[in-house]
């Protein structure tokens, strides 16, 4: 049994999924934030400004800053409301058309009349877009919120600014209560770049896919088929009988974590192969691997339904 990143046809692209420019809350215009992550060596990435009246709702045409090797999704960082804690939902969606009509939101405020966040999400995907949780430590989300997002396709588990601005870059313990629930979410890395701080090229995702085009990028997006990652890379992960194999660049580290309390992991110096038997795991219909380089940089796979 191999993810299906290690199985499904063409090769690996870097992208960053959750990106702001000057048409909302960050630095830089949209053409210099492009330019930036293409000379970094990105494949592709996605500018998500936050789609709020404020800003006018901005779904920014990118289109003009692709070039060969390069390209860009549409999105936007949705927002409507409110969470449990009261504040506004903030959901990812990639993949959006130029026409995705504005819900309620003039601001970052709770409203009459706004749509739920499940309706957003929902409204979202139906138009044809990849969309995420994003970061539920920073939002101060809840797992009851998180049950709510019945639509989404992933949970943002490393969001690059949160961890530089203010130390709360996880979505880990929700995107695992999730997968206990049985929710069939893939997890993904991310920037949230505004350039206002050292808030990029921290994390990304590998998308599997023939070719590097909007479409082909979605699909596998949407199918799971890639890694996150904030430096390391993986070349393979499958389970053969009551074995997990990992092969990836040199770690130092390599961990497997499953339902519950289910964690083991194994150590060793510049591993490039690494194994574990799956006993501890028996009760656990699902498992992921995190590698750890001697950088203490990490890779995450998506998870693996047994």
């Amino acid at each position: 049994m191999r993810l299906a990143a290690f199985t499904a046809p063409g090769r690996f692209w870097r992208g960053n999924l959750h990106t702001h420019s000057d048409r909302s809350d960050g630095a830089l215009p949209p053409e210099e934030v492009c330019r930036r992550y293409r000379a970094e060596g990105y494949d592709f990435m996605a500018l998500t400004d936050h789609f709020v009246g404020r800003y006018g709702y901005p779904i920014i045409d990118t289109v003009p800053f692709r070039s060969d090797g390069f390209t860009t999704l549409l999105g936007a960082e949705l927002h409507s409301g409110p969470m449990l804690n009261g504040e506004l939902w903030h959901i990812l969606a990639v993949g959006l058309p130029p026409d995705f009509a504005p819900g309620h939101a003039p601001d970052f405020a709770v409203h009459p009349g706004m749509e739920t966040g499940p309706e957003i999400a929902a409204r979202a995907v139906a138009a044809g877009a990849f969309v995420a949780i994003a970061h539920p430590q920073w939002s101060g989300l809840t797992l009851s919120d998180a049950r709510t997002i019945t639509a989404a396709h992933a949970v943002e588990i490393y969001n690059h600014g949160c961890a530089i601005g203010c130390d709360r870059p996880d979505g880990f313990a929700i995107a695992d209560l999730l997968l206990t629930e049985g929710r069939r979410l893939s997890v993904i890395a991310t920037d949230d770049a505004h350039f206002t701080e050292p808030d990029h090229f921290g994390g990304w995702v590998m998308v599997k896919a023939t070719e590097n085009t909007p479409e082909a990028l979605l699909a596998a997006l949407k199918a799971g088929e890639f890694y996150s990652s904030q430096g390391p890379e993986l070349r393979n992960v499958e389970i053969v009988g009551d074995e997990i194999r990992v092969e990836s660049s040199a770690v130092v580290s390599m961990i497997v974590q499953g339902q519950g309390t289910a964690a083991r992991a194994v150590h060793g110096a510049s591993m490039t192969r690494s194994h574990m038997e799956l006993e501890r795991f028996a009760a656990s219909p699902w498992l992921r691997v995190t590698v750890i380089d001697a950088a203490g940089r990490r890779a995450w796979s998506n998870p693996i339904w047994r």
